[in-house]
């Protein structure tokens, strides 16, 4: 479902956050991008529905990322941003959710369908009239998830996805993505989210992939861990 083929990407002549950045992930991987700060997981994230463009490098469901298929990719790659204000701005959380479908020209039926299903999913029926700034961080970012959900995309790509949970909160949260069939690639500093969720763990540093395979056989191995400043 992702192919990147020699993706490089520099923010200035002298920042470079993408060097030579080969992937492939299969549909229904679950897959953590994880590495110090700075190593290019969430630059790489953000070229999976072009919002970053290094070149036509990468090809989502077998199409290369290119203006004119750009509206495809996009719509096949939900974007779950780290901090759940940047994805909620309506007035009430029914909105947020319709803002998607509606944006795809759905018909009203199709559109109430797709809240109701996407806020079922993550837990969240029954608050389609609370403001979503009365909605504890947890609560923000299911409905976070529920706005990417209600436009069914194929992949999830999800930026530091429990980052601010309480314990709670993390648990109910990781739950909830056991449920989702999409496939999902994710960045983040949870190490323990990695070992029990994403069987595959992709390791960057400096903007190369140092590790690619499985979670189980990574943390056996802390020298790697450790050069790597995620131990």
């Amino acid at each position: 479902m992702i192919e990147i083929n020699h993706l490089s990407y520099q923010y200035s002549p002298h920042i470079t956050a993408l060097e030579g950045v080969e992937l492939r992930v299969k549909k229904r991987e679950k897959v953590a991008l994880v590495g110090p700060n700075g190593a290019g997981k969430t630059t790489l994230l953000l070229h999976l529905n072009g919002t970053l463009r290094g070149a036509d490098q990468v090809r989502i469901n077998g199409l290369d990322l290119n203006e004119k298929n750009l509206p495809a990719i996009r719509a096949a790659v939900g974007m779950v941003f780290q901090s759940p204000d940047d994805q909620l701005f309506s007035a009430n959380v029914r909105d947020d959710v319709a803002y998607g479908p509606i944006y795809m020209g759905l018909d009203k039926n199709e559109v109430e369908q797709r809240v109701s299903q996407a806020l079922m999913g993550v837990g969240m029926s029954g608050y389609e009239t609370r403001p979503p700034y009365h909605l504890s961080l947890g609560e923000k970012r299911r409905v976070a998830m529920a706005t990417v959900l209600s436009m069914k995309p194929d992949i999830l790509a999800m930026d530091e996805p429990t980052a601010g949970l309480d314990p709670r909160g993390r648990r109910e949260f990781i739950e909830m993505l056991r449920t989702l069939p999409q496939t999902i690639i994710a960045a983040t500093h949870d190490m323990e989210l990695v070992k029990v969720f994403f069987p595959r763990m992709v390791i960057m540093d400096v903007g190369r992939i140092v590790y690619d395979g499985p979670t189980l056989s990574a943390f056996k191995r802390r020298d790697l861990l450790e050069r790597h400043g995620l131990v």
